[in-house]
């Protein structure tokens, strides 16, 4: 066969590639911290909306423990007769039974897992042939094991209930009551994400702000003023330039809410007595 018949040699050029190599960008372009404090936020909104369901879903689970079919009594007959017996026994608020640690687990457990799974997006591992069940099943696995301690308390809040209405075991504890400090670590904690998207913006602003060069007369070299640095930072960084350090903003103010409200607790008791 003539040379000019054969096909052409296979290139070496990475762009044929069937992925991209390790070392290429995210296609997201989203850094780990960013989507750490997205998916807890994510997971937290979508708890407080779904959470009557988990209630329900945990007393349907517990009902009838150990026993064969059509020896004990049902008191939760389907979903929405459950949900009614729900009420019926503990109030509407019954249907949010264990929010709080719901709010944590899923806060956790989320935050964690789009964490785990955006550090294996940046590393390249989600580029190979298939990266990404792995880098998900791995994202979840730790997700699960950290969040697995909120959970175990959901779990226990949601199953209390009226004698007559029980099913399961009941630990008829209050790991969440009102004024306890694990009510306040999971408030802290869930509202912090809020605060962290709301507020690193801001913090980043006057971070540069405080941070530039000025010259002889104190004027900034870098930025003319607040909206000066908004639109600079918006402009050369992109909008996630605004979010610069969200996940240390999160990580210290849960902790500082709560050692705040702890010693504040404890210096007007000291006063009052």
């Amino acid at each position: 066969m003539a040379a000019g018949a054969l096909g052409p040699c296979p290139s070496d050029s990475p762009q044929e590639f069937p992925y991209p190599p390790p070392n290429s960008p995210p296609a997201g372009g989203v850094p780990p911290a960013i989507d750490l404090v997205l998916g807890a936020t994510a997971g937290c909104l979508a708890c407080f909306l779904t959470n009557p369901l988990e209630v329900v879903k945990t007393r349907l689970q517990l009902q009838g423990e150990l026993q064969p079919p059509g020896t004990y009594p049902r008191p939760y007959r389907g979903v929405l007769r459950a949900a009614v017996a729900v009420c019926r026994a503990d109030g509407l608020r019954g249907l949010q039974k264990g929010l709080a640690a719901g709010l944590l687990y899923q806060g956790l457990m989320n935050g964690v897992r789009f964490y785990c799974y955006s550090h294996a997006e940046d590393a390249g591992w989600t580029g190979y042939p298939g990266g990404t069940v792995a880098a998900g099943a791995v994202a979840g696995a730790v997700g699960a094991i950290v969040g697995s301690p909120a959970y175990l308390v959901k779990t226990h809040l949601q199953a209390q209930t009226l004698s007559t209405m029980a099913v399961g075991h009941q630990h008829n504890h209050e790991w969440f009551r009102k004024g306890s400090w694990a009510a306040v670590l999971a408030g802290g904690m869930v509202s912090g994400v809020a605060v962290a998207v709301t507020m690193t913006p801001f913090d980043v602003i006057s971070t540069r702000l405080y941070n530039q060069p000025v010259d002889a007369d104190g004027t900034g070299k870098l930025y003319r003023g607040f909206l000066d640095c908004i639109l600079q930072i918006s402009s050369k960084e992109g909008l996630l330039g605004l979010y610069k350090g969200i996940g240390a903003v999160y990580l210290r103010l849960g902790p500082h809410t709560v050692l705040s409200l702890f010693f504040w607790d404890k210096l007007r008791n000291m006063v009052q007595h």
